[in-house]
């Protein structure tokens, strides 16, 4: 039987149906990993329980205990704890260091028995917009292996691409999940800040770090979201099931609202926007209206980002001090071991944001960049929720272009562009989600964001069902 290109839906009736076995499901996409990662290399470890987990899996089936995710094989970003195994974030600071727990994700999917396989590759800490930034060396975008496949969960939606599993989860911080599916022709799903805990996912920018899953369409995105959204007393951002049902969502989006003079951004490919605009018609001609909107700071959110998560960078990366656990080399006395450590132990775009964070909140500096930043976000996140009372959505491209070729933006400023469409929602908390459009000149694929109000992650999955039913590629 052919199982190529499967969604979690038509594999859940084959499973079901008992047509496809959990350990025929699960060698498929084993040997596509062997077949096809030396060359892309999406996965940078497999898990060394998932002979442990099919036998679970099939026993909830055969028990008619199936639930959701059972059976399903998935992929861990590599910042994301499964108790027992190795989680490296792609540092070599972490390169051996084994999970002493799991994280809410995880013990969500193993009590749907959904099959872990191992650890996809990512940006060293989730930094960086390309997965060039790996101990384990970059990532290729299946669609064109001299291409990057985005960042900073560029592994989990290679995987996805390449068919090495039927969804990966990833983090987003600026746009991790969103902009590397659009680069690679997934769908990458942001959910609200608070809606997903985040226990048990290696902290980099607290206030602004979300788990959210990579799939072939959004069905499937709305699956596992459902799955791994649940009430954790574990994780203090994470919202109550009373702070949720506060926000009623309407039930049918009608109204999509557009920033016009933000699609106007210095870097923006005129190919972009002509795909853009097709999207935009294909709603109105189902009936949609398209509203223009005036959002006047949206832009300043890469900056603020830029002052805002390297502070906190700068933070939650102070404990790898090579003596608690991790990479440690020994110098000639402590200061000597600490300074070696973090100077051999990180890699360049982790020292370089390490350096920023605690520049902007150093004595004389901290008012002067990261309060002002704070005061920014609140001002965007105002914005937002003005807007919003005028609209349902906002829509607006993923990236600003294609996916990029390894090695074309050396320049940081010119990397950190990438994420100038989907950093607002990350620093304003809303959930987004970035759906396959359409092919660039380059023939890669290019991709439209939508963005909802807080806790209308409902509202968002209908919306993106219904674009894909209007927008078939």
């Amino acid at each position: 039987m052919d199982l190529s290109n499967l969604t979690i839906e038509k594999a859940r009736k084959l499973l079901d149906s008992k047509e496809v076995s959990v350990r025929q499901l699960v060698d498929y996409y084993l040997e596509n990993i062997e077949a096809k990662n030396n060359e892309i290399n999406a996965v940078v470890g497999l898990y060394s329980n998932i002979d442990e987990q099919v036998d679970i899996a099939q026993a909830m089936i055969d028990n008619s205990e199936a639930r959701a995710l059972t059976g399903i094989p998935y992929l861990l970003k590599d910042n994301i704890l499964h108790e027992g195994q190795v989680a490296g974030a792609a540092s070599k600071m972490l390169q051996n260091y084994t999970a002493t727990y799991d994280s809410h994700v995880v013990e969500e999917l193993k009590g749907q028995g959904a099959i872990a396989l191992g650890r996809a590759n990512m940006d060293e800490f989730a930094m960086g917009s390309s997965t060039e930034f790996s101990y384990y060396g970059p990532t290729k975008n299946p669609h064109d292996i001299t291409r990057v496949p985005g960042g900073t969960s560029g592994g989990s939606a290679a995987a996805v691409a390449a068919d090495m599993a039927l969804f990966t989860l990833g983090s987003d911080t600026a746009g991790s999940i969103r902009q590397p599916a659009g680069f690679c022709g997934a769908v990458g799903y942001k959910p609200t800040y608070g809606m997903v805990s985040r226990h048990g996912l290696m902290a980099m920018g607290s206030s602004l770090d979300s788990i959210g899953p990579l799939t072939r369409t959004v069905a499937d995105a709305g699956i596992v979201h459902d799955v791994i959204s649940t009430h954790d007393p574990m994780d203090a951002t994470n919202a109550s099931y009373e702070d949720r049902a506060a926000h009623i969502p309407i039930k049918k989006p009608k109204v999509v609202g557009v920033p016009r003079a933000f699609l106007a951004s210095d870097g923006v490919a005129d190919y972009v926007l002509e795909d853009f605009e097709k999207g935009l018609d294909a709603l109105r001609n189902a009936g949609y209206e398209i509203k223009d909107i005036e959002l006047p700071h949206i832009a300043l959110s890469l900056p603020v980002y830029y002052i805002i998560l390297p502070a906190e960078v700068s933070t939650n990366l102070s404990r790898y001090d090579g003596i608690r656990y991790g990479f440690s080399k020994q110098g000639k006395d402590l200061l000597d071991s600490y300074i070696q450590t973090k100077g051999e132990g990180f890699g360049p775009e982790a020292r370089r944001r390490i350096l920023m964070g605690t520049y902007v909140l150093s004595a004389g500096y901290r008012d002067a960049y990261y309060t002002k930043a704070e005061q920014v976000r609140t001002l965007i996140t105002n914005e937002l929720r003005e807007a919003f009372k005028g609209v349902d959505i906002i829509a607006t491209p993923t990236s600003p272009t294609d996916a990029f070729k390894f090695g074309e933006k050396a320049d940081p400023i010119a990397m950190y562009a990438a994420d100038l469409f989907t950093v607002p929602a990350n620093i304003t908390g809303n959930p987004a989600i970035s759906i396959p459009t359409g092919k660039s000149p380059n023939n890669m694929p290019l991709s439209i964001q939508f963005m909802a109000p807080h806790f209308h992650d409902e509202n968002l999955f209908i919306f993106g069902q219904k674009f894909e039913e209007i927008f078939k590629l």
